[in-house]
C-alpha cells in the first residue's frame, strides 16, 4: 500500500514508516503544503496512494461526495491529533494489516 501524509502530519512519521519498508509520502516533501483538501485527495489519488489526515470532518465529507458521484480513491486513512510515536504505532499496525484493495474508496479510522 502507498501512503501520502496531509500536511498536517509531521514529516518524521513519513520518514519513519519508511525504514520500515513502506511506500509513504508527505505533503512537505512533495511540496504540497497549503493547497485544499480537495487538491491534496486528488494528488493522492494521482499518485494512487491512500491519504492520511487529521482532518476528520472535511475528509470525511469528501468520502462522501467521490462516493455519491462515483469518483474513486485510494482510501483515507482519518485520526485525532496523536503525538509522533502513537501515529507511528498505529499507522504500522494499520498497513501491516491491511491491503490497498481493502482500503480502496474507504474511509478508515487510525
Amino acid at each position: 500500500m502507498k501512503l501520502y501524509l496531509d500536511e498536517d502530519v509531521h514529516k518524521k512519521i513519513a520518514l519513519a514508516l519508511r525504514l520500515k519498508g513502506y511506500d509513504v509520502i508527505s505533503a512537505h516533501e512533495a511540496q504540497r503544503q497549503s493547497l485544499s483538501d480537495y487538491q491534496q485527495l486528488e494528488y493522492a489519488i494521482v499518485e494512487q496512494r491512500a491519504i492520511f489526515t487529521f482532518n476528520v470532518g472535511d475528509f470525511n465529507r469528501l468520502h462522501k461526495e467521490y462516493m455519491e458521484n462515483g469518483k474513486n480513491h485510494f482510501g483515507i486513512l482519518l485520526s485525532k491529533q496523536m503525538p509522533i510515536a502513537e501515529t507511528i504505532r498505529c499507522l504500522t499496525k494499520f498497513l501491516f494489516s491491511h491491503s490497498s484493495e481493502e482500503i480502496k474508496n474507504n474511509i478508515f479510522w487510525i
